[in-house]
């Protein structure tokens, strides 16, 4: 399971889609996948909407959420339309109904999708508002029996604190659910660290600027942090 942010798709635009970023994050999916690996991806929406600003400027939470439910389809369609340029097979499955669109979710359907070396993108979180697409992913890969997620970040690994404004700032390459929670380490939301902790579902934090970065950890190189029991 890939877990990327909207705001990767952006690039160093301040909002929406930045063709040449979109292009070479499909390009990293697309060396992982030469390797024989199955992958599922979950993308946010914060490019597009953010539920948490629109219910914090007066707006009902629940239909925020649903708005930014809804900019993830339009990032999973994007890549899916750049991975299909470069010749792989892709399906975007998503928890709220449009079947104009995209798939709706049934598990055994995915699940056979990956079987047949298909990529996934899920697609509209969980269906439900309060949950975030880390929540989603997590959920997501539990069900698809995924033996890890990688989260791809702008910086190389977990840190105690922003390395970017901070220059004491330590990164770990070993971190347990646990110190995730009890030291805020922003990792994922609280609901996708227990879900992952529950089910003893490794998260791997890494680079997704770092080019080869995805491919590399895969291949038993390459910089992260691993958050495990």
């Amino acid at each position: 399971m890939l877990k990327i942010s909207g705001e990767a798709l952006m690039g160093d635009q301040g909002f929406g889609l930045h063709p040449p970023t979109v292009q070479r994050i499909a390009d990293e999916v697309k060396t992982v996948h030469d390797m024989g690996v199955e992958i599922c991806m979950v993308i946010g929406g914060g490019n597009i909407f953010r539920g948490l600003q629109g219910s914090a400027q007066g707006m009902e939470r629940a239909t925020a959420d649903y708005m930014g439910m809804l900019a993830t389809v339009m990032n999973a369609l994007a890549m899916q339309s750049a991975l299909e340029a470069k010749g792989l097979y892709v399906r975007v499955i998503s928890a709220i109904r449009m079947d104009e669109v995209a798939e709706p979710y049934i598990r055994r359907r995915a699940v056979r999708h990956l079987e047949k070396k298909r990529i996934v993108i899920f697609a509209a979180g969980t269906g439900n508002p309060y949950f975030t697409t880390d929540t989603a992913a997590t959920l997501r890969a539990n069900e698809m029996n995924c033996q890890a997620i990688f989260k791809g970040t702008k910086v190389d690994g977990v840190y105690d604190k922003d390395p970017k404004k901070h220059a004491d700032a330590v990164r770990y390459d070993n971190v347990t659910y646990d110190e995730v929670l009890q030291k805020h380490l922003n990792v994922m939301d609280a609901s996708a660290i227990a879900l992952a902790r529950d089910n003893n579902l490794p998260i791997i934090v890494f680079s997704l600027d770092e080019p080869g970065g995805f491919r590399g950890i895969l291949s038993g190189t390459g910089t992260y942090t691993r958050v495990h029991g």
